[in-house]
């Protein structure tokens, strides 16, 4: 004889795990779809290098991520610092945010594309009534006097290279040097990321990235020589490390600086 009781309680177990299953499908994909509408939208670089574009003297906060974004860490990156991007993505607002390496993320409208593209001397707010005078020849000028901090007539690191310009009517012939203040530690440090980097060869190239140090190449603006690398080099790694130990280490952690 069936037991009738044990085949109707075997049903109703059935029908409840029925639903319970199908209750538990509703809320993973209602969790899903809610995670899939939040999340940040990666799209492709429109540029290689920004400059933070706020207020002399301050910096910008960086975040975590730009979906939910939480404080990085207490650091600030000082406005007209320029630094390289690594991915370009918009929040659930339409917000653009820059990835600068290492889960570090920034918000666009703090910056302006390309590299030492910001008065040190002018905020944000006043670029838009700044007048032209602050033209290509006083972004060069503020270009050399950054770089002049760098140099160190008692350093042995010295480089120099010879360059041409031509114009319609005559041609220029100029030779430049540097002379970098890695020394000791920071010189060794300096040779070990060139020669992971690249061997150590001033023409060597993967993609957009030039160059003894790997750099991009719109970093380089155009000038590939060995005494532009160096320089361009020595800027990038102290204004994002502080110092070419730190770089160093940095790449040791990530397999990039």
């Amino acid at each position: 004889m069936k037991n009738t009781k044990s085949i109707r309680l075997n049903s109703l177990f059935t029908k409840f795990m029925a639903v319970a299953a199908v209750t538990l499908t509703g809320v993973m994909a209602t969790n899903l779809k809610s995670n899939t509408a939040h999340a940040a939208t990666i799209v492709n670089n429109d540029t290689d290098v920004v400059t933070i574009n706020y207020v002399p003297g301050y910096g910008i906060a960086i975040w975590d991520n730009p979906d939910n974004p939480q404080l990085k860490n207490n650091n600030k990156l000082q406005h007209a610092t320029s630094w390289k991007v690594f991915e370009t993505a918009y929040d659930s607002q339409g917000n653009k945010w820059y990835d600068l390496g290492g889960g570090q993320w920034i918000e666009a409208k703090w910056t302006k594309a390309g590299l030492n593209s910001v008065n040190p001397y002018v905020a944000f707010n006043q670029v838009a009534s700044q007048s032209s005078s602050y033209s290509s020849s006083t972004q060069a000028s503020n270009q050399v006097a950054n770089t002049a901090s760098y140099v160190n007539a008692a350093s042995s690191n010295n480089y120099s290279s010879a360059s041409t310009t031509s114009s319609t009517s005559t041609t220029t012939s100029t030779t430049s040097s540097y002379t970098s203040t890695a020394t000791g530690s920071e010189a060794d440090a300096k040779a070990w990321i060139a020669n992971k980097e690249s061997g150590g060869s001033y023409t060597a190239q993967n993609g957009q990235y030039y160059g003894k140090y790997q750099l991009s190449i719109s970093y380089l603006n155009g000038d590939l020589s060995a005494t532009n690398q160096e320089k361009v080099a020595d800027n990038y790694v102290y204004s994002r490390y502080g110092s070419w130990t730190a770089a160093k280490a940095f790449w040791l952690a990530n397999g990039w600086y």
